[in-house]
């Protein structure tokens, strides 16, 4: 099987934990016969999946270039666990597994699957008890006479194409890149949708 062997640190110093990750996944390849692909990222943040790295792994995943991808550690690929659902949803609907070593999840097994869904389900629960919180407390302010920020500038229905691209797997300087191409008018009149104005839409959305 061909996979693709997933490595991150937070510093481009950390070069010894990108080493820790790298024979790790070589020998659970050694073991199972993989051909692995190493795509790393280094000196790259957990908290969000912008990063070049992850998305040259997705787009060649895309491509059928491989049928898993492998970290070491889950927190390798994501400390979100709401893009962590993402991309069980991307790889399900695309065809291919994500295998996380320190766990043993594999999401081609009837077993991998079960822990994905449960993982997703947290993930969702995190979503929607964020979005009540936040709708809570505007209301809250509201009935206090305190106007909240400004009236959103964004059709509905554009807003609504970002949320469902999002949950598609698409990043957000992608979502920037097809509404720029479409000519959709940006928030506040600025020139160009960029990756911070996607994220906002999609925050207020929620």
């Amino acid at each position: 099987m061909r996979v693709i062997g997933y490595l991150r640190v937070s510093t481009a110093s950390q070069e010894h934990g990108i080493d820790a990750q790298r024979a790790a996944i070589a020998g659970e390849a050694s073991r199972k016969g993989w051909q692995v692909q190493f795509i790393e990222d280094a000196g790259r943040s957990g908290k969000s999946i912008e990063r070049p790295g992850i998305q040259a792994a997705l787009e060649a995943l895309a491509r059928g270039e491989a049928e898993a991808l492998v970290v070491s550690k889950l927190d390798r690929l994501s400390r979100s666990m709401v893009d962590f659902a993402r991309l069980l949803d991307l790889a399900a609907n695309r065809g291919w597994s994500i295998i996380a070593l320190d766990l043993n999840l594999d999401t081609s097994t009837p077993t991998g699957k079960l822990v994905a869904s449960v993982m997703a389900a947290v993930a969702q629960w995190e979503r929607e008890t964020i979005g009540l919180r936040t709708r809570e407390g505007l209301a809250a302010a509201r009935a206090k006479g305190i106007k909240i920020g400004r009236q959103s500038t964004v059709p509905k229905s554009v807003a609504r194409q970002i949320v469902h691209l999002r949950a598609e797997g698409m990043t957000f300087q992608a979502i920037a890149d097809r509404l720029n191409k479409a000519k959709v008018p940006t928030p506040g009149g600025a020139a160009r949708w960029r990756h911070a104005s996607v994220r906002y839409v999609e925050l207020r959305a929620a």
